[in-house]
């Protein structure tokens, strides 16, 4: 009789290589908690062995590994957090899993993200660039090795490459016409860096609504911030010291709003009666403060899913032409804008 060969375990590669199973198993799933050179190791000697679990020996073969990496700014909004959501299901329902790292708004920490994500041989990557990111040479590496890379929400300022993303110039337009027609004329704006063109776009839709309604663009009601949390206070301080104080605020996050507008209520200023306040993302926050805040909203999950379809097309239908896809968005008015009579 025929022995039938045994089949390779997870410890036999351990033992091969001297290491723990815990290891090979952490490797063959894509964790990147195991360092390159060891997980090189031990895809080639699994490879070698003939190992064979989960598909990993047919996704080696085809030299894929079913992960997509993701890098965002930071976890710290609801509105990621519903952008990842809608990622993770679009991934899984194609049987891909991902990794996620965080630059902190950090430039170094973007680009040490994407070496690793090329080091752990992810299939593709996600991408929503940090603030003040002026450079995409880090992300060509990838591309130029056949790893598609697309960008959401936060996205190149030149457009060249794959992305989704809402049309952020019409929004911010909109809400300032909103603020106009509701009366108010020295419209204070807060953004931030105006590499990122979710912000740069946002600050020429807020100008060219106040060129349309013959109003002077007045440089002293532009506010950049680096989107600390603690920015609000700063910038409710700047305006108590304004020697003409405006009569409203838009901000390019809820957060950033509401902060302001919580601390200028403190001072005793009436909200919207004394300066009226708008916001972006729509986020919980905005509808709990008092008075609830005028916002945009968009879905978040959608972008995630849309996103990550637009990255599963280039992987499994190797579709190469450019894809610039732009959401629908909406208006939503609440108490903090509405002049009262």
């Amino acid at each position: 009789m025929i022995k039938k060969a045994k089949q390779v375990t997870i410890y036999d590669i351990a033992k091969t290589l001297n290491i723990s199973a815990a290891t090979v198993s952490r490797a063959l799933t894509g964790n990147v908690d195991v360092k390159s050179d060891t997980r090189e190791k031990i895809l080639n000697a699994a490879s070698n062995m003939g190992y064979s679990s989960n598909n990993f020996a047919s996704n080696l073969r085809k030299k894929q590994s079913k992960m997509i990496g993701v890098i965002v700014h930071r976890l710290n909004s609801h509105f990621l957090a519903e952008t990842l959501a809608g990622i993770e299901k679009s991934l899984n329902m194609a049987g891909y899993h991902m990794i996620i790292s965080q630059s902190h708004e950090s430039v170094a920490a973007e680009i040490k993200a994407t070496k690793a994500m090329l080091k752990n041989r992810v299939d593709g990557l996600l991408v929503s660039l940090c603030y003040d990111n002026d450079t995409t040479r880090h992300f060509d590496e990838l591309i130029n090795q056949g790893v598609p890379v697309v960008f959401f929400d936060r996205t190149p300022i030149n457009g060249e490459y794959d992305h989704v993303k809402i049309d952020n110039f019409k929004a911010a337009y909109e809400m300032t016409m909103h603020l106009i027609r509701q009366g108010y004329k020295r419209i204070l704006h807060i953004t931030a860096s105006q590499r990122r063109d979710v912000y740069a776009d946002r600050l020429a839709g807020y100008k060219q609504a106040l060129q349309d309604s013959n109003i002077a663009f007045n440089k002293d009601l532009v506010l950049v911030t680096d989107l600390n949390p603690e920015y609000g206070v700063e910038a409710a301080n700047y305006i108590m010291n304004m020697k003409a104080r405006p009569d409203a605020v838009f901000t390019v996050n809820d957060f950033l709003a509401v902060t302001c507008m919580k601390a200028l209520q403190k001072m005793g200023i009436s909200v919207p009666r004394d300066i009226a306040f708008a916001g972006f993302n729509n986020d919980p926050i905005s509808k709990l403060v008092t008075p609830s805040l005028t916002t945009v909203n968009y879905d978040g999950v959608k972008i995630g899913q849309l996103a990550a379809r637009t990255l599963l097309n280039k992987l499994t239908e190797k579709i190469n032409a450019k894809s610039n896809i732009v959401m629908a968005h909406e208006l939503v008015v609440r108490e903090s804008s509405v002049k009262k009579n």
